[in-house]
This record gives C-alpha cells, sequence and structure tokens, in this order.
C-alpha cells in the first residue's frame, strides 16, 4: 500500500474508533435517563422488538437471549417490574408459562430517547447516495465478518 492508502484507512479506523465512541456515549446516555444497566436495557430492547412483532415472550427466552442464568433472569425482571418497566402475565395458551412484556410508559420513554438518536442516524445513511450506502453495508459487514473468523480461530 501506498503512504496515502495507508493514511486514508488509518482515518477510516479513527471514524470507526470515533463512532463506536459516540454509539457508547449515546447508549450509556439512555441508561441514565431510563435509570437502567446495560443488561436491563438490553432486555427492553427486547421485549420492545418483540411487542411489535406481535410476539409472546418468557423469562425463559430472555433468559436465552441474555445468555444468563434463569435466577439472573428472575432478578433482571423483579428490578424491571419494581422500576415499572415491565409486567408479568399469563402466558395465553399454556397456564404453566408467564409473559413478560414492557409497559406503555417504558415504550414511549424509549421511542423519545433512543428514537430521536436512531432518527438522525436514519437522516445521516438517508443522505447517501444508494451506491455509497451498498459500499458502507458491504464494508460493515466485512467488518462484522472478522468476528465469526477471529472466534473460529480461538482455540480453547
Amino acid at each position: 500500500m501506498s503512504d496515502t492508502d495507508v493514511e486514508q484507512v488509518v482515518r477510516v479506523m479513527n471514524a470507526l474508533r470515533d463512532w463506536h465512541e459516540a454509539a457508547e456515549r449515546m447508549s450509556e446516555s439512555s441508561r441514565r435517563y431510563m435509570r437502567l444497566n446495560e443488561t436491563d436495557m438490553r432486555a427492553l430492547r427486547y421485549l420492545i422488538a418483540a411487542h411489535n412483532q406481535k410476539r409472546q415472550v418468557t423469562p425463559g427466552a430472555i433468559t436465552d437471549y441474555l445468555g444468563i442464568s434463569s435466577a439472573s433472569t428472575t432478578k433482571l425482571l423483579d428490578r424491571l417490574e419494581k422500576g415499572g418497566h415491565v409486567r408479568r402475565g399469563p402466558h395465553p395458551t399454556d397456564r404453566r408459562a408467564l409473559t413478560v412484556s414492557v409497559t406503555e410508559a417504558t415504550r414511549k420513554d424509549a421511542r423519545e430517547s433512543v428514537g430521536r438518536q436512531h432518527a438522525r442516524r436514519f437522516a445521516v445513511a438517508a443522505e447517501l447516495s444508494a451506491a455509497d450506502r451498498d459500499v458502507v453495508i458491504a464494508f460493515l459487514d466485512s467488518l462484522s465478518a472478522t468476528e465469526v473468523v477471529e472466534a473460529e480461530g480461538v482455540t480453547d
């Protein structure tokens, strides 16, 4: 690679680092606004997505999604329920199971905080030409694939 190419690649990597840091700050801001930790926020995002897809969510599904123990899931749900973020109820078709859903107030808070951030990011992406969006998508997909390659090469 030429010196100019190397400098440009370094600028790309620096821009990615800056984006990652900005995304972390936005995520932290949302967590502070909603007074929740990262796992709580992940659970709420999962529940909001399930609500939007009209899917029932059980505590076991949350356990699987978050990769935590069932005891940790119970504590998480107790905390979220106490904070008014979720409610538990009977499963509509399985009398032995419970479902978990996000409250309307929390959905509204998420829309107002996270939704505004997503709208601004969407606007930036919308300003790109279709060809530029394809380049960005291909680049980000290739970057994401490096994690898989790295993980496959790791041995215990």
